[in-house]
């Protein structure tokens, strides 16, 4: 009786230290994305309060972006290091100071500050996947669901509650972007518990993925990556600014941004399921990539009287990219080795080019003192992003193959 008793103890705390784990990881997911969108919706008053040209504040957009590309190759060394638990509880506390940081108000911090944020999310963007595959192998699909809202929700969140914050905190920009270091400070005291009692580490010989890098299907993959990624900060860092350009208030403005966030939840949760089905991707691809850029296009030259529909089908054509992006990966790999580093590669390329669609906005802006022009931009990553999405979407696997250091 006594052993029946302690079973049913034993059962009882697995289960509730693996639900403490799922969702200390979406709480994490969560945290990885209100440093893009928090910005840009204050960015009219930074600009204003600081002094700095629109091609300061592109840069400033920007480097976070960057630093996902940079950086990502460094999350498997840190966690063969450390292990992928402290390696995540690292992640968790850099982020918190950085975002307290960027609340100081000086340029120097705000740059410093972005970096350090974006270097974070980078390596947070790398290995969360893995923990879910490692830790929920029969639950796999319900956290990546929970994963890639709790992502998006982070991200609506910070655009349609930063100017209301702002207006409680009297005003203050500043402390409306150290707000969400809190959420970053809640999330490292949850996680701290759990990434001290695990002790997962890597052995054996390390494995390597040939053949990838010269493939020209992984390439076409890697592309549509990039420029999906160059849509999606382009809105993060830019549509905010736009609408409030043509006269929208801040809080109207942000809660526009907030619903095309919500509606690429959707598209995330539907698009999957519609890929799979599909014997190529191709159409697929391209159609998500028109949604995109038209729902941008309208917001900038249409009628605000049609904005929130404009906002959904960017937010649609933009979360289903998203999603298209993450599962032609799936599709086009033999295994979940290849899988894994065709990943790899397209964030850590993709993320990089995704840096230059904020940049240009803001150096379009600069230049002609208007968004008007950015829509040969949305136009221009359109197009080129539609050519490797119909490439990526053939029924034919990348040309890889792993090897034994």
């Amino acid at each position: 009786m006594l052993h029946h008793q302690q079973s049913v103890t034993e059962v009882a705390v697995k289960k509730t230290a693996r639900i403490l784990l799922g969702l200390s990881l979406v709480l994490i997911a969560f945290n990885l994305r209100p440093v893009f969108s928090s910005f840009s919706a204050l960015l009219p008053e930074i600009v204003a309060s600081t002094g700095m040209s629109t091609f300061t504040a592109g840069l400033l957009t920007t480097l976070p972006v960057l630093c996902l590309g940079v950086f990502a190759p460094l999350a498997p060394r840190f966690a063969q290091q450390i292990g992928v638990e402290k390696t995540l509880l690292l992640v968790m506390f850099i982020l918190s100071i950085a975002t307290l940081m960027r609340g100081v108000g000086t340029l120097p911090f705000l740059f410093i500050g972005s970096a350090l944020a974006g270097a974070c999310i980078a390596v947070g963007n790398v290995l969360l996947p893995g923990v879910v595959k490692r830790d929920f192998p029969d639950r796999a699909a319900i956290m990546t669901g929970l994963y890639t809202m709790a992502l998006c929700g982070g991200a609506a969140a910070a655009a349609g509650v930063t100017v209301p914050v702002k207006n409680l905190l009297n005003g203050s920009w500043q402390w409306a972007l150290a707000f969400w270091g809190l959420p970053a400070v809640l999330v490292l005291l949850i996680w701290l518990p759990q990434s001290l009692r695990k002790n997962h580490h890597s052995h054996g010989a390390r494995i390597k993925v040939a053949g990838l890098w010269r493939d020209r299907l992984a390439w076409q993959i890697t592309l549509m990556m990039g420029f999906q990624s160059a849509l999606a900060y382009t809105v993060f860092g830019w549509m905010a600014p736009v609408l409030r350009e043509r006269g929208l208030s801040g809080e109207a403005a942000g809660l526009l941004v907030s619903v095309s966030i919500v509606a690429q939840v959707v598209a995330c949760l539907l698009v999957p399921s519609i890929a799979i089905r599909c014997k190529t991707q191709s159409v697929l691809n391209v159609s998500l990539y028109f949604c995109a850029v038209i729902g941008f296009l309208g917001l900038l030259y249409a009628p605000l009287a049609g904005a929130w529909g404009w906002a959904i089908l960017q937010g649609l054509g933009q979360g289903g990219l998203i999603a298209a992006a993450m599962i032609v990966i799936v599709l086009r790999s033999k295994d979940a080795l290849i899988a894994a580093h065709l990943s790899g590669m397209a964030q850590c390329v993709g993320y990089t080019m995704a840096a230059l669609g904020p940049l240009l906005m803001g150096m379009i802006h600069s230049f002609t003192g208007s968004f008007i022009w950015g829509g040969a931009l949305l136009v221009t990553l359109g197009i080129v992003g539609s050519i490797a999405g119909w490439g990526a979407g053939r029924p034919v696997l990348v040309n890889a193959y792993a090897k034994t250091n």
